[in-house]
């Protein structure tokens, strides 16, 4: 049974001095912080992973977690989740389905080869490159519904809006309504928690198409890929990878969307 955070264990009140330029004197001021914590995730016992995460919505997160790392293959394999408040952070233990056992054991011994500074040894960087399923043919998103769902976003940002510092993911359907969204410091844990919420809500990412606040790197692509999206829309530009691998899945993939343009990649 997972256990939800407790209240207000995402913000912080803080005491903060106002400085200004030319001498001018200094003011008190209180702002809203975002927390961060580390967030331990374990999967049938095994420490698997520590992330640096905003603790809300922790089930959601470890789910598109599972998802995006191949250890499961739908939230049903998710047995069971449970969130425990640490001295230091948090434990999030989930219980996947038997069936799951020997895939999270091959990417265990995968990730022991991992550094740092990246990925290290010929083996990873073939992982690395490895082609991405194509995503299912699909039509374009209406230009539209792209600045309808850009319009709204701010609407379903709490937490950006209190503090100023965390990203958000979002979906949407075919007309641009935003039917769901997650928050985190971390962009790519804000689209972990979005997928990990599509996932446990039965809802296809397909029929519609995710939105996110932050810059697209390649790792955004490849997870809402492997989530099944079809279209990507990114506030912020892509990288080069970015492009080449959604490119290479067949995501549509729209960039630097702003309230006036947006880039149609690949086109």
């Amino acid at each position: 049974m997972a256990i939800s955070p407790p209240d207000k264990s995402h913000v912080l009140d803080q005491t903060i001095r106002l400085i200004r330029p030319g001498g001018r004197p200094t003011e008190t001021i209180y702002r809203t912080i975002a927390v961060e914590d580390p967030v331990s995730l374990e999967f049938n016992g095994i420490a698997y992973a520590v992330m640096m995460a905003t603790p809300t919505d922790l089930v959601d997160y470890v789910t598109g977690f599972a998802l995006s790392e191949k250890l499961i293959e739908t939230a049903a394999d998710m047995e069971a989740v449970d969130i425990h408040h640490a001295d230091n952070g948090w434990i999030v233990r989930a219980r996947l389905a038997h069936t799951r056992t020997e895939t999270l054991l091959a990417r265990v011994r995968t990730r022991v080869s991992e550094s740092s500074c990246g990925l290290c040894g010929m083996e990873n960087l073939e992982e690395v490159m490895r082609p991405l399923p194509k995503v299912a043919a699909h039509e374009a998103v209406s230009h539209d519904a792209i600045f309808r769902a850009l319009a709204e976003l701010g609407e379903h940002q709490p937490l950006h809006n209190a503090t100023g510092a965390v990203h958000a993911a979002a979906f949407a359907d075919a007309e641009g309504h935003i039917l769901h969204a997650r928050e985190d410091v971390g962009r790519h844990n804000a689209l972990d928690k979005l997928i990990g919420c599509l996932a446990r809500a039965d809802v296809p990412a397909a029929d519609g198409f995710i939105l996110t606040s932050s810059r697209c790197s390649y790792e955004m692509v490849e997870k809402s890929v492997r989530a099944e999206a079809t279209t990507l829309v990114t506030i912020s530009a892509p990288t080069s990878l970015a492009v080449s691998r959604a490119q290479d899945a067949g995501l549509t993939l729209i960039a630097l969307a702003r309230p006036d343009t947006a880039w149609l990649m690949g086109e």
